[in-house]
């Protein structure tokens, strides 16, 4: 099985700007107008062109909003320095929605790109999420 991941957004321009900056990740193939591979992280994902107010889906009457959202599913950025990374990300345009927590694990901030998609920004710490892991 691949994972693969999609990102609505209504600007590409705009999406590849502030993924690129803000992340380090790099252009890989283009869709025309629709869409773009990024690629430099894990695994690849995509920024998938969606007017706004355009149905989420065809079972539902919710349509796209790219105003600050939630959603139960969300993206983590594992970054060796969390000060440099929040900065980095601000400064190409993420919004930072409190302080950075530490946990025994590590430390996470918590943001939302321009597009109103909320992610977080991880440092771990010591074993990272083994430090809490319990045997199955």
């Amino acid at each position: 099985m691949q994972l693969l991941i999609n990102i609505d957004v209504d600007d590409l321009s705009r999406a590849i700007d502030f993924y690129s900056t803000a992340f380090g990740l790099r252009v890989g193939r283009r869709f025309g107008a629709g869409g773009v591979e990024m690629l430099g992280g894990a695994v690849p994902f995509y920024l998938l062109v969606k007017a706004a107010g355009s149905p989420a889906s065809r079972s539902m009457t919710q349509v796209r909003s790219y105003q600050r959202h939630w959603t139960p599913l969300h993206l983590d950025f594992v970054v060796d320095d969390l000060a440099a990374a929040v900065q980095n990300a601000v400064a190409a345009g993420a919004s930072l929605e409190g302080a950075a927590e530490t946990h025994a694990w590590g430390r996470i901030a918590h943001l939302a790109d321009p597009f109103g998609h909320g992610f977080c920004l991880i440092e771990f710490l010591g074993r990272g999420y083994d430090e809490i892991a319990t045997a199955p």
